[in-house]
């Protein structure tokens, strides 16, 4: 129940590091017991750490942030929201569990209103008063209302029932808040919001929030055709939650969690994240990485485990991966403006390095960083790819070959259609017929090549990455 990282270093560098990496807001994770039972809202940060003998984080807290030790649990929790928003920081805080403890096991008490440690009033009861201690205080942007539902107690009526019950006791206790409404399935799955619709909006306080990971199906990700597999998860994403940002009844959605081990020796992951990326980009989401810890006072009888899903390293320090971070760059960035009046273009985006294809001077086609995008236009398949305010276009001049820009616009050679079942292979065609696609590889992804195209018929033991290309639109000035 204490924030991590505070035996490291102090609030406000901690701070500064989040916003150095490009983030403007916090996840801030709480346990309802906390603002609900005296034996845990009434321990100081001291007596919380002491209950687990962890002696070297209570003296790094001593010695880094010595104003917590003494506080309450509740006044600790405070004040780091308050250090954190008078750094520049949002905050969205969560109601992780109900009982401290890790998260999440399907059974674990902690999942569904009902379970062991779940009780629905006593829930509302710490909603509210979260709701209320943190009223007025601008920093304080959001709140998730539950994090991963989950369980074999799982049912409609009783989420419906606790969701609505629980959405109407933040706002009518701190109107200015968003109100996060998580789904089923570990809050994978929000597809039932399509024939029944939650029913509340809260003066357009409501918010949706999904998770997304690769864990489900890392199997699939070491083994099967990517194209095909990255097609099928993102169909899975829009049909389970993106498909509530479209249509008449339109409303806002969050990925609140997805993540990879930055180690970068999990094979699904890194797969995973490519097909991610470009899901993400294009639908121009809100979302919350996870995670900022790099390691944990204290986890299943742990002392001081690492967290290899953070973006810093162990020592809480410097970036685990600044790579990583690099290729987060295109989605820290608005891309859609709903107010602006400019013609809708594309950025052209390379998933696995999360370059843009960019153009210095005249004609020099490169990836780069998408801090500074160049535009392009493409109508459909069988269309050229032009750079926006030009009769310039992209042109294949052969297999393992940069691309070029040219005014020859109709030449197969500069008209391109997306042919693989991911939809993230770009090509052209040559002289001989045969498809050329847009390439950068890891050995120097500043180079944008054509090479034939790899993998588009879901060939077994071929990996398509360096060939896959986002067309993301944009519409910003």
């Amino acid at each position: 129940m204490v924030t991590e990282g505070l035996h490291t270093q102090p609030i406000k560098d901690i701070a500064a590091k989040v916003t150095s990496m490009g983030f403007n807001c916090i996840r801030l994770t709480y346990a309802t017991f906390m603002w609900t039972r005296s034996d845990y809202s009434n321990k100081t940060v001291a007596q919380s750490l002491d209950s687990f003998n962890l002696t070297q984080a209570r003296e790094g807290i001593a010695r880094n942030n010595p104003q917590l030790l003494n506080l309450s649990l509740q006044e600790a929790y405070e004040a780091v929201v308050d250090e954190l928003g008078a750094n520049g920081l949002m905050l969205v805080l969560d109601n992780h569990v109900s009982k401290p403890m890790w998260c999440c096991a399907r059974e674990d008490g902690n999942g569904f209103f009902g379970d062991m440690f779940f009780d629905p009033k006593e829930w509302i009861e710490g909603l509210t008063q979260v709701a209320k201690r943190f009223k007025g205080k601008p920093q304080v942007v959001a709140m998730s209302m539950r994090n991963e539902i989950r369980g074999p107690r799982q049912n409609l009526p009783d989420w419906y029932k606790n969701m609505r019950e629980g959405a109407k006791a933040i706002h009518s206790t701190n109107p200015d808040v968003l109100v996060l409404v998580s789904g089923l399935n570990f809050d994978k799955d929000l597809s039932f919001l399509s024939t029944t619709p939650f029913g509340l909006t809260l003066d357009k306080k409501v918010v949706y929030e999904a998770h997304w990971y690769s864990f489900d199906f890392t199997q699939q990700w070491q083994t099967q055709p990517l194209n095909r597999v990255c097609r099928q998860r993102a169909d899975e994403f829009q049909r389970e939650a993106a498909f509530l940002i479209t249509g008449d009844n339109a409303a806002p959605l969050i990925i609140s969690e997805f993540g990879v081990d930055l180690r970068g020796v999990n094979q699904a992951d890194n797969r995973y994240f490519n097909c991610l990326l470009p899901t993400v980009a294009e639908k121009d989401l809100d979302w919350a990485l996870w995670t900022l810890q790099a390691s944990y006072y204290y986890r299943e009888g742990k002392a001081g485990p690492e967290e290899v899903y953070s973006v810093l390293d162990y020592n809480w320090d410097k970036p685990r991966d600044p790579k990583y971070l690099e290729r987060l760059t295109i989605l820290q960035q608005t891309i859609q403006d709903p107010n602006s009046t400019t013609l809708s273009y594309y950025l052209i985006v390379h998933t696995e390095s999360g370059f843009c294809v960019n153009v210095e001077g005249e004609d020099n086609v490169h990836g780069s960083s998408c801090r500074e995008r160049s535009k392009w236009s493409h109508g459909g398949d069988g269309w050229p790819i032009r750079l926006v305010g030009g009769e310039l276009c992209l042109k294949a001049v052969g297999d393992g070959v940069p691309v070029t820009l040219s005014t020859d616009c109709k030449s197969p050679r500069a008209t391109w259609k997306l042919v693989s079942d991911s939809r993230l292979h770009v090509a052209a065609m040559d002289e001989q017929g045969n498809s050329l696609c847009l390439e950068a590889t890891s050995s120097n992804y500043s180079s944008i090549l054509t090479r034939r195209c790899a993998c588009v018929k879901n060939e077994a033991n071929c990996d398509p990455q360096s060939q896959w290309f986002k067309l993301v639109p944009s519409n910003l000035s």
